[in-house]
Order: structure tokens, then sequence, then C-alpha cells
């Protein structure tokens, strides 16, 4: 007589054990998607993008929990202290691998208090300057600030922002000293930069982009490890005069830790999966993006080494927010 289907999910359970079971029941109710950034950013539409997608795939609502505030930290914060059974999950922006460095109290630990999914995409800022400015690449730019130490300002969307980091690598790696000057977000930074009030930023691809395209800003370079291809004449800062600079923004989704590795998994396999959907990979890289959907040890390995990476370049600039 044939088990019924009572008796074989009894012995898949005794076989395969508690947490593939739960995996393959996974997700059984819909799953909280926290944005550590306000509705309508950068990191909300590619949360959007993405888990719509898994969402249509698992036949479960992934409804979007924007929780902004700290630099991202608020967000972080609920996901790492929601219980690990996969129904609350963030998307987070490579401010995430910056902030332990940044905030003096946090009220979690970035490397030991989240299980990586998948890293979703990566992005590169541009080296932009005025007009007014007369160099034409980075090795000019070089010269022009070390021939003007302290008199070349920089506008960053404010402290401890990936801008205002990816200046001070910059400054670190080129030996120049430029004064930064921090804004309230993007929108004032642009428009004294565009007014000529401060002479150079490295913002996002995404945001510069226009505006270097209609000549209001001149484009130096790209600050990732290789060329973007919406913007692919301009060089990275490695190939113009800084060999091993890369300064690229990534966002990517967490899990808090004690999540069952087979639910990461699922979660990673469907990502990756609508990650990769040409309708989604195409709006990605008409945006400057590059998908990736990696491993979640990889991602991993990508938050650790940025964690290491910042925090001295966050020294060395002596930025802190209480």
């Amino acid at each position: 007589m044939k088990p019924s289907r009572l008796v074989r999910t009894a012995i898949a359970a005794a076989l395969l054990g508690p947490a593939c079971v739960h995996a393959q029941e996974y997700p059984a109710r819909p799953v909280r998607v926290v944005v550590p950034f306000p509705p309508g950013g950068g990191t909300d539409i590619i949360a959007r993008l993405v888990t719509q997608k898994v969402a249509e795939r698992l036949g479960v609502n992934f409804i979007i929990d924007n929780r902004p505030g700290a630099g991202g930290t608020i967000g972080a914060e609920a996901v790492a202290k929601s219980p690990p059974d996969g129904y609350t999950i963030g998307v987070v922006s490579s401010s995430h691998a910056i902030n332990p460095s940044l905030y003096k109290k946090l009220s979690f630990d970035t490397l030991r208090d989240f299980a990586p999914v998948t890293l979703i995409v990566t992005g590169p800022g541009v080296l932009v300057v005025h007009p007014s400015v007369p160099a034409k690449s980075v090795k000019e730019l070089i010269a022009f600030a070390k021939a003007r130490p302290g008199q070349i300002y920089y506008a960053s969307a404010g402290n401890g922002t990936p801008p205002h980091l990816a200046a001070e690598l910059f400054k670190s790696m080129a030996g120049v000293n430029m004064v930064h000057v921090p804004y309230k977000g993007n929108t004032f930074a642009y428009t004294d930069l565009v007014a000529g009030q401060v002479s150079v930023s490295f913002p996002t691809i995404v945001s510069a982009l226009p505006l270097v395209r209609a000549g209001r800003l001149r484009g130096l370079a790209v600050t990732s490890a290789k060329r973007s291809a919406v913007i692919p004449e301009l060089p990275t800062i490695a190939e113009a005069g800084i060999p091993g600079y890369d300064s690229a923004t990534w966002f990517g989704m967490l899990a808090p830790a004690g999540t069952p590795p087979a639910i990461v998994a699922k979660l990673h396999q469907e990502s990756a999966r609508a990650i990769h959907l040409p309708e989604i990979r195409d709006k990605f890289r008409e945006q400057g993006l590059d998908p990736v959907g990696n491993k979640p040890e990889e991602f991993a390995a990508i938050i650790r080494a940025d964690v290491a990476k910042w925090s001295k370049v966050v020294a060395a600039a002596g930025a802190k927010i209480d």
C-alpha cells in the first residue's frame, strides 16, 4: 500500500532534518524587506525591483518596510534583531560596511549579526569637477591640487557617505590636501558644485551622468575597478593615475544571523535568478549598475574586506558620527 502524503512528509523530516523541510515549506507567509533608506532612493528602487520578481516566483508578498535614519543603522538594527526565520530580510548599501567605523556605539555587530544572502549590484561613482577647474584628467587634477594645498574644496552628501570616503581615499592615495564641505544630501551639494562654489565631488554615476552629459560638470574618471558601460570613455581612477584605487558602491541582501542555511540558499537562488532576468538586468545597466548575484560566502567576504578597508580611510579622515 502506498504511504500517505502525511507519512511521506514525516519520513522526509526524519531523513533530511528540520532545516531542509522548513526550507521546502518556506515561505508560507509574507516576507518583510527592511530598506534602511527612504522610499524612492537607490536602495529602495533596487530592493523593489528584485524582491517583486522573487515574490512572483515564490507566491507570497515581499513587503517593503522603509526604516530610514542614522546612515542606515536604524534599518540594519531592525534586521539584526528580528527572528532568524527568513521572514525578515534587509537590502543595504555599502554604507553598511562603513558605519562600524563611523558610529561609536552600534547595537549590532556588522559581521556577526547578519547572514549575507547575495550582492545585488555594484556601481561606480564619478570624479567630477566644475568646468572652471582647468584639469582635464586625474593626473592634471592631482597636480592642480598639489600646487594649491588646502585651497581646493570638494562636496559630499554628508559626513561618512560613500562620496565623502571615496574622496578621502583619493586624497590619501594621491597625496593631496583638499577640504571637505559636507552637505545635507546630494541636492544641496550639486547646487553649489554646479554654481562653482566648490570644485570637486565623487557622486554616484546615476546622479552625476545627466550633469556630465549636459556639460555642467566635467567627468574625469570613474571610481570603480573597471570602466562603466554607460560612460566607457571615462577611465578608472586606477587607470588614470592612482593604481589600486577602487571605491565602487554596492547594494546587497542580508538576513539575520542564525537564519537556516537552507532558507538563505533559497533566498539566494531566487534573488540571483531575479537579478539576471533580462528586464531587470537591463534596467540596472541603464543606470550604470552591474548585476552580480554572487554566493552568500562571497558577499560575506566582500563585507569583511570593506569593513577593514574603510576603517583605515575613516581613521585617516578623522570622520566620526555620534
